[in-house]
């Protein structure tokens, strides 16, 4: 099947010499616009949000970017997923595709497959010939399982790719509730074969959390935003906070300033069978970027009736 190459820079509306804060703030905007909990109102929200998360997920990682930049439209040609596993006469490829709700593009530029390590990821027996006829373990492989912060909240089962020699098979792994960035997934005999009837190796799949839209993880508390105009911050506001629990309304004071860090205790990632982290919420405020003949008036009478002076 053809796989199509996706231009990651125009999902995301910017320059191939776009900064890294200028692909961020793109993210963000176009990541609440169409965030399913906002857009109900567009049908193709939902895959319009998916295609900026990939694109943000691939462009908002330095070496990923690099890589594409490299690669760019003549990818497939660049494309090498062969893993010589040094058994006696026998060349292994192991490709494995765990980034499910991306798309095939991305799981086949990205997508993990075993290292490099003629020695094995875990300490694995030497896979160099060898005239012993004793039984030698398989080789262990890793590879990066990307989760998303909905999966830690309630767990979840996940099908992946795994491509071995002679064939391709489809996996039902469990992502437990809770489980950590960084943490390991055993799948047990789906590493490299044993020689001389030992054991095969295991896959180990290391959990990565996937950029999300809205929250950072910090261990189990999750960073965000609040953005604010400059009226609601001086004058005070209700807000809607999207957590991973569910919207919460919050009551803004007047006068908040801008950085000022709002907590909403058990808000977070899951710390236990019940607990869960915190949500820390960062006001941003926001200046429109263009008025109205009318709303400059009127900018214009606050400045001069106004007595706060930021510059003293």
């Amino acid at each position: 099947m053809s796989v199509q190459y996706r231009d990651y820079y125009e999902t995301l509306g910017v320059s191939k010499t776009a900064s890294h804060e200028e692909i961020k703030k793109a993210f963000k905007k176009l990541a609440r616009q169409y965030h399913p909990d906002v857009a109900k109102d567009q049908p193709d929200a939902e895959e319009r949000f998916k295609a900026v998360n990939e694109a943000y997920e691939v462009l908002g990682d330095p070496e990923k970017r690099e890589k594409y930049d490299t690669l760019g439209p003549g990818w497939q040609q660049g494309q090498d997923f062969g893993d010589d596993a040094g058994y006696p006469g026998a060349t292994y490829e192991y490709h494995f595709g765990g980034s499910t709700g991306f798309s095939d593009f991305f799981e086949s530029l990205f997508g993990s497959r075993a290292g490099n390590d003629p020695f094995g990821a875990f300490g694995g027996a030497r896979t160099q010939q060898t005239r012993s006829t004793r039984p030698i373990p398989g080789r262990d492989i890793e590879a990066d399982l990307l989760v998303r912060i909905e999966e830690i909240m309630n767990g979840s089962t996940r099908e992946i790719r795994l491509a071995r020699p002679g064939k391709e098979s489809t996996l039902r792994v469990k992502i437990p509730k809770g489980i950590a960035e960084g943490q390991l997934i055993r799948c047990a005999g789906l590493g490299h074969p044993g020689a001389n009837g030992g054991p095969d190796g295991d896959l180990y799949l290391r959990v990565r959390l996937e950029r999300h839209p809205l929250f950072k993880p910090e261990g189990r508390d999750l960073l965000g935003e609040l953005v604010l105009a400059p009226w609601e911050a001086v004058l005070g506001t209700s807000a809607t906070i999207p957590t991973p629990h569910g919207d919460v309304k919050m009551t803004v004071k007047p006068g908040t300033q801008p950085g000022t860090k709002l907590r909403l205790r058990g808000k977070g990632l899951p710390t236990g069978k019940e607990g869960h982290g915190d949500l820390y919420v960062t006001v941003v405020v926001e200046c429109p970027e263009t008025i109205s003949e009318e709303e400059r008036k009127l900018w214009e009478t606050l400045a001069e009736k106004s007595s706060f002076r930021p510059r003293g």
